[in-house]
């Protein structure tokens, strides 16, 4: 952690108002969202998360989701409330037989961002590795991938229930906090602009490459496996403000070279971006979206290599 983002104030609790949930009840959830999604979710345990996509058959991301499995026959999709909508209505038209009942449930949680001190204020875990569920009283609570070494957690709860305590974060600085984790969730703007590689989700955990056949599930196959990937999300830092679906173009050129995912300015003024670029770009160097130049910096987690 540099010395620039350990000055930040970056503890607290930040209500989610921009993420809803997708909820599934049945005796076929599980099964049902196995067959629809990136990840495995008929041996979804009580005590995990798992972080999904759901893809067109061309393999490109309509949708992302931290999906948990608080009872056998309910699992919670937390996604952008932006696209819950149209999502739900793509996940309804495959439903056919199945037994499960697809619900937008949004007014029935309550989700709040867990930052830093804050966790270890409301008995969670801050050394948890991402990817765990834990029960806090009546919430879930997901353990998420640390910004800056600092820990986060998702706290999903039902409506009304008592809110996590600590002081209050704002929504800005937990989008940040997102940003600065390396993992992109997806909105509006960047619908079907990528396969999941695109966004390194086979390196956090976002793609089963063991579970059966989901839409898209040869192309994003054929990614991992004939090739070497040639696009990869990366952290960066940029002079000025970008909005995502910016383009990022190399040194000298207008052509664009990248794609940006996920953006948020920080609490000092400055941004960070998730850009969703060609890999051979990066060593030409002179990196741009528009007016605001950007800067490759580490990523929270290792890049898995081809398969």
């Amino acid at each position: 952690m540099t010395a620039a983002i350990s000055s930040l104030p970056f503890h607290g609790v930040a209500p989610l108002s921009h993420l809803g949930v997708i909820q599934a009840v049945g005796p076929d959830a599980a099964s049902f969202l196995h067959g629809q999604l990136t990840q495995d979710f008929a041996l979804l345990g009580a005590g995990e998360a798992r972080l999904a996509a759901l893809c067109t058959a061309k393999g490109r991301m309509i949708a992302s989701f931290i999906g948990i499995r608080p009872e056998t026959e309910q699992i919670l999709l937390v996604c952008s409330q932006d696209i819950l909508a149209a999502t739900l209505k793509r996940l309804s038209m495959y439903v056919m037989r199945a037994k499960v009942k697809l619900t937008d449930a949004s007014e029935a949680f309550a989700l709040y961002g867990v930052v830093g001190t804050a966790l270890a204020d409301n008995g969670i875990d801050a050394a948890a590795l991402p990817g765990l569920r834990t029960a806090v009283g009546d919430a879930s609570v997901v353990s998420l991938y640390p910004a800056d070494g600092v820990p986060r957690a998702l706290w999903i709860a039902p409506a009304g229930s008592a809110a996590p305590t600590g002081d209050t974060l704002d929504v800005a600085t937990w989008r940040w906090s997102d940003v600065r984790s390396g993992i992109v969730t997806l909105t509006t703007p960047v619908i079907e602009a990528f396969v999941p590689q695109m966004l390194n989700y086979e390196s956090v955990g976002g793609v089963s490459f063991k579970k059966g056949c989901y839409p898209g599930q040869e192309i994003v196959a054929r990614s991992q496996f004939r090739g070497t990937l040639k696009r990869r999300a990366f952290l960066m830092k940029a002079s000025a403000p970008v909005t995502v679906g910016q383009e990022v173009s190399g040194a000298g050129s207008d052509e664009p070279v990248g794609t940006v995912a996920q953006s948020a300015a920080a609490p000092d003024g400055q941004w960070s971006a998730l850009v969703s670029m060609q890999i051979a770009a990066l060593d030409a160097g002179g990196l741009h979206a528009g007016d605001a130049m950007l800067s490759v910096e580490p990523l929270p987690y290792p890049l898995l290599e081809d398969i």
